[in-house]
């Protein structure tokens, strides 16, 4: 919801609504044409007269037709001028192909209409008539990034300690409270803790600033025409006389603030036609609020269709996905159905670990590939939170199997992972000073751009590195006090930390202590906030890659690397895969909250097990039926091949522990559900057969059929020769330079040499 608004301001609203212009021709043939193409459901919401209607539309129901052809209906019969339409969505892109795809249909007539955003057209709105509000016209639209930096600058005033109440994290309070229609003085009224009356102070004196500054937020483009329509009735009736159709797609996304503006629009004609989907609200964190879909019937008085026919879906994906949902008590009751066939079973998957689960997931990719012809554009994995991908990226890296990350970063290139890594680098290699840049100030000490330009500069003059340069910061010209004394704490920080990365111990403990002696947990925990929550699981990813590494190191024995050269040696390998073509087909990779909207031919779901999806915050915060939803877009989004995965033991954020399988997949009816295992279950769940996404047998020792003289590759390693079979699936590798390695075959990367 953080889009710029379209640059065209400068035509009138009047000059807009008095265009010359008739209606589209009414005639029969093109009206008849226009519905021919519906199914009745979906001709029943087009063909919809005056007054509200809600239409419910299931995943993959057809609902982007449905509103763009009622678009062309209103047209077509005379019920609206194009410049009487108001179209609504969230994002620019869904704007434009809204946009298109009614030009297909009517024509030039589109180029008269707002099809648009919410933050572009309260924007074109506050450009006609902000100065009611005391703002003049050409006022500033600060984004996110300026909007914390005035933050920041209110706290300064305040004398707010930005250590403890980072500025980010008070910006996203502010938000919270704007989405929610609360200024000021209400949130003061209705909070209690010292953080939330310190926000309040912010707040307050936040507000001041940016009039002053004659600038808005993108909060304040749809609060601050709320105010507007509120305020000045003569422009209220004005825009809701000039929209005589106002439609809106996602209402299941809208906030408070929205649902206000579209109540103050519509509420004399009521023409207001909403499509969505509550089954698919999965965005409470940004303030969605659930409410205004459920309750839209009750609140507008209006009429509902439902559109439950999927052009997407097999049966059983339907039926386990209506499953699932049905245990929501926060819904509108409907069904989806296909005509598409009932196609194969949904596969669930128990695995002993990560590990094997994405080994599983890998092998299975290339099977559906090479066996079943999909190309790898058709497949996707998704997974609850961006640390989980870790384990999966690194398997499908050693096994060459091209992927993509989308909506995200792939794990080692995250800001905090490669902050973590600069740090690290810099205990066993001091004149690194490009891990030095990044971690100076990471997180902020005060040592500003210009000191650390300073350091840099006179550590090449007298030619030191910029770190022995650091044991006696004063030396360097123009540094203030407060700088000299925040570059000696840092450089105590790192020759504490260099100390413990000599003694050959565990990397994992040097990590954690890493993390913490610097102040980078520590300042993640003070944001409070989703994006702070994501980064910290990372970290703790990554110290458990930190302990998978000491585990290995101490089976394998000794090597001539000390641990933390060899631990960053294994991590450059995973960073430097080579670059892929454009040609290349990938794996996509992504968050289930970023699968919303797309489709795949085969999808697979990772890591269902109780705390990690449904994940374990959603049962303290109550937002379990969130979760749940989060599960039904998952699983709609499977056009052929659905497979769910859980493993019995796992490994995630650094804590390992016995999984429990997801709630979700127990919700899947057993008629739909083909199980499979790689041993005796622990969990109550049975064997299946070896059909549909088969699962392998662990790639034991046995199973890879390896004996003495058999060569070898090893993902780190390299080349090697099997020189022993030992009891517990283990193998001993003779590598390159005559070093041998003992390895447990179930985890390590091996395969043999073709």
């Amino acid at each position: 919801m953080s889009e710029a608004p379209p640059a065209d301001h400068q035509s009138s609203f009047e000059e807009e609504f008095d265009a010359p212009g008739a209606p589209v021709s009414a005639g029969s043939d093109p009206v008849e044409r226009l519905l021919g193409e519906l199914n009745p459901a979906q001709r029943g919401a087009v063909e919809h007269g005056e007054g509200p209607l809600l239409v419910l539309a299931g995943a993959g129901s057809g609902k982007t037709r449905v509103l763009v052809h009622r678009i062309a209906y209103l047209l077509a019969t005379g019920m609206a001028r194009p410049n009487e339409i108001l179209a609504i969505t969230f994002t620019n892109k869904a704007a434009d192909e809204m946009r298109g795809r009614v030009e297909q249909l009517t024509g030039a007539a589109a180029r008269q209409m707002w099809v648009m955003t919410f933050h572009s057209c309260c924007s074109r709105i506050l450009r006609q008539h902000a100065d009611r509000l005391g703002y003049k016209r050409g006022f500033t639209i600060y984004d996110e990034a300026d909007s914390v930096r005035m933050v920041k600058r209110c706290m300064e005033e305040l004398d707010v300690d930005p250590k403890r109440f980072p500025p980010r994290s008070v910006k996203a309070q502010i938000s919270g409270a704007k989405n929610r229609l609360r200024d000021a003085d209400t949130y003061r009224e209705e909070q209690g803790s010292f953080f939330e009356e310190t926000v309040a102070d912010v707040y307050t004196l936040y507000e001041k600033r940016m009039h002053a500054n004659n600038a808005m937020d993108f909060d304040d483009l749809l609060v601050r025409t709320v105010n507007l329509f509120e305020l000045f009735e003569d422009l209220r009736d004005r825009y809701a006389h000039g929209f005589r159709h106002v439609l809106v797609d996602e209402y299941q996304d809208t906030n408070r603030v929205q649902y206000r503006l579209l109540q103050l629009l519509t509420g004399e004609h009521g023409n207001l036609f909403v499509v969505g989907d509550e089954s698919q609200s999965i965005y409470g964190f940004r303030a969605a609020d659930i409410r205004n879909i459920l309750d839209f019937e009750r609140d507008f008085e209006a009429a509902s269709v439902k559109l439950e026919q999927n052009y997407r879906s097999t049966q059983t994906i339907l039926d386990a996905s209506n499953a699932v949902i049905a245990n929501n008590r926060d819904r509108l009751d409907k069904e989806l159905w296909t005509d598409a066939g009932t196609g194969e079973p949904v596969t669930i998957a128990e695995l002993a670990d990560e590990h094997e689960e994405a080994r599983w997931i890998a092998g299975e990719i290339e099977r559906l590939v090479e066996e079943e012809g999909l190309a790898r554009t058709e497949v996707a994995v998704f997974y609850r939170t961006n640390a989980q991908s870790r384990v999966l990226e690194d398997t499908l890296v050693r096994f060459d199997v091209p992927y993509q990350v989308i909506g995200g970063t792939k794990f080692y290139e995250r800001a905090e992972i490669k902050d973590a890594i600069a740090y690290l680098t810099l205990l066993t290699n001091p004149e690194d000073t490009v891990a030095l840049a990044r971690v100076i100030n990471s997180p902020r000490r005060g040592i500003g751009k210009t000191s650390e330009g300073r350091l840099m500069s006179h550590a090449n003059t007298v030619g030191v590195s910029p770190l022995e340069l650091l044991a006696e910061p004063e030396r360097v010209p123009g540094l203030g006090a407060a700088a000299i004394k925040a570059m000696g704490r840092f450089r105590e920080l790192i020759a504490s930390l260099s100390e413990r990365a000599t003694d050959r111990g565990s990397v994992a403990e040097l990590l954690e202590a890493t993390l913490s002696e610097s102040g980078y947990l520590e300042a993640l925990e003070a944001e409070r906030t989703i994006e702070a929550e994501g980064r910290i699981e990372n970290l703790q990813e990554l110290v458990g890659v930190a302990g998978e590494f000491d585990a290995n190191r101490e089976l394998e024995g000794e090597s001539e690397l000390a641990p933390l050269d060899e631990f960053l040696e294994q991590i450059s390998l995973f960073t430097a895969q080579d670059e892929i073509s454009d040609s290349d087909e990938l794996i996509t990779l992504m968050t289930l909250h970023n699968a919303k909207g797309l489709e795949f031919r085969a999808v697979f779901i990772i890591g269902c097990e109780d705390g990690v999806f449904p994940h374990a915050r959603s049962v303290d915060e109550g937002t379990l039926e969130e979760e749940r939803r989060l599960a039904y877009v998952g699983l709609t989004r499977a056009r052929q091949r659905l497979a769910m995965s859980f493993a019995r033991r796992r490994t995630i954020f650094g804590a390992s522990g016995s999984g429990v399988p997801s709630r979700f997949l127990g919700e899947i009816p057993d008629h739909l559900v083909e199980r499979h295992s790689t041993a005796m279950p622990t969990t109550g769940w049975g064997l299946g057969s070896s059909s549909g996404f088969a699962a392998p047998e662990p790639p034991t020792a046995e199973a890879l059929e390896l004996a003495v003289g058999d060569d070898v590759v090893h993902a780190s390693f390299g080349e090697g020769i099997v020189t022993a079979v030992e009891p517990g699936n283990v193998v001993v590798i003779r590598f390159g330079g005559g070093g041998e390695r003992k390895l447990m075959a179930d985890y390590a990367p091996i395969q043999k040499a073709s």
